[in-house]
């Protein structure tokens, strides 16, 4: 991470699927001018495998990243939620993945 680089911080519920990728392809098309991490509000254990598999398909290697909690987002400058309004409005009720 370069400290001079604006922080970009994606926020979904389980950190397991839609953040991670966003996380990915922004990080790959930045070309290192941006800081890009992802999080979520009630973290799975594990990034979904088949978010994995489609990133590989476009290039795009996500296999190593991991499930972060919300905590990323106090480094951050832009906050960009992928949160549905399901999500926002019964934050405790979730499906598992």
């Amino acid at each position: 991470m370069n400290s001079n680089n604006p922080r970009v911080c994606f926020v979904c519920v389980g950190n397991s699927a839609r953040s991670q990728m966003a996380e990915g392809l922004l990080r790959k098309f930045a070309n290192e001018k941006i800081d890009v991490q992802s999080c979520g509000t009630h973290v799975s254990r594990i990034v979904h495998p088949i978010s994995i598999v489609v990133m590989d398909e476009l290039g795009i290697d996500i296999n190593h990243h991991r499930t972060k909690t919300a905590r990323a987002v106090n480094a951050a400058d832009y906050i960009i939620s992928m949160l549905s309004l399901i999500h926002i409005s019964e934050p405790t009720r979730r499906t598992p993945i």
